[in-house]
């Protein structure tokens, strides 16, 4: 399960709002960095039975189901300041981060677990 915050929610509504015929985002996980992978939020322009989908308040985030183990039990949220806003995650399965933290490393066992 992944739960989305208030801003988290109000920033998934804007930008889904921003692209016609999108359905809501889309939350992958691409291979890159020195840590091994990243987030990457995209428009999601039709719900993929490859996807698990998650709803909250009128939010609409998609996962990918290969990449769903990864995610379980994270925070998605939205932070804006005067330097730079955007989506930011508190997954709990990551066990490192890069010095940048643009990218993150999760403990492959998990997979196996139930």
């Amino acid at each position: 399960m992944i739960t989305i915050t208030d801003e988290g929610i109000k920033a998934i509504k804007e930008k889904t709002a921003l692209k016609d015929g999108a359905v809501g985002l889309r939350l992958a996980i691409k291979t890159t960095g020195c840590s091994g992978y990243s987030y990457k939020m995209e428009h999601a322009m039709s719900e993929d039975p490859m996807d698990d989908k998650f709803e909250q308040d009128g939010a609409v985030l998609y996962v990918p189901k290969m990449h769903s183990w990864m995610l379980a039990g994270m925070v998605v949220d939205y932070a804006q300041d005067k330097m730079q806003s955007g989506f930011t995650f508190t997954n709990p399965n990551e066990v490192s981060r890069c010095g940048c933290g643009q990218s993150f490393t999760v403990d492959p066992k998990m997979k196996a677990a139930p």
